[in-house]
């Protein structure tokens, strides 16, 4: 089965994901033109910080059969509308100020093995792109990366009880962060891997 990637902006989704679908393991679908045969025909899902979190509710009973089923969701941005049992809404960091910016490895993940969390925290030299605050930790998940000196969770990993895993950034797409083209190829990559239980 291939992984459903939420077009929710115009546009392309990017060289990686255009390549993944025409290989064959991602299908690229307009979020006004989602269907609940589209969540039904897909083992994972990833969706940017554009979706549209309102009309998302009207897809909560598909993306939890997804789920349900053993698959993966690849989330980024800030959970504003809880759309799963489990979740509360995110928390920017208030007033920040450089060093609420830092980022921690708290754990290991496939998705960042290997990389540098420092490669992301800056896109031109300017901090703070990465994320802004964190979408709080449900009960049972694993923190990934933390930010800021109380290092909250800004990435993190959760299993559901009703099943499936759900990877959290609380930011702009994380394969969009820090200034090396190959780094983000790689994450991008990782995270359609990932979604698709290959990884």
């Amino acid at each position: 089965m291939s992984v459903l990637f939420v077009q929710s902006h115009s546009g392309s989704p990017g060289a990686v994901f255009e390549q993944a679908a025409a290989a064959g393991d991602l299908l690229v679908v307009r979020e006004r033109e989602l269907t609940p045969a589209h969540f039904d025909a897909a083992g994972g899902l990833i969706t940017t910080i554009h979706l549209d979190q309102i009309g998302w509710l009207d897809h909560a009973v598909p993306v939890q059969r997804l789920l349900a089923r053993g698959g993966r969701w690849v989330f980024n941005g800030h959970v504003l509308r809880p759309f799963l049992p489990g979740l509360a809404v995110y928390m920017p960091i208030i007033a920040p100020r450089r060093d609420d910016f830092a980022l921690t490895r708290l754990a290991d993940h496939p998705v960042f093995a290997g990389i540098d969390q420092q490669q992301l925290a800056k896109n031109r030299g300017v901090a703070g792109f990465y994320g802004r605050g964190h979408n709080p930790l449900p009960v049972g998940g694993m923190a990934i990366n933390g930010i800021g000196p109380n290092r909250l969770p800004i990435d993190w990993e959760w299993s559901p009880p009703e099943g499936g895993q759900i990877l959290v950034h609380a930011g702009n797409e994380f394969w969009g962060c820090g200034d090396d083209a190959s780094l983000k190829t790689r994450l991008a990559e990782r995270a359609i891997a990932w979604a698709g239980g290959r990884l």
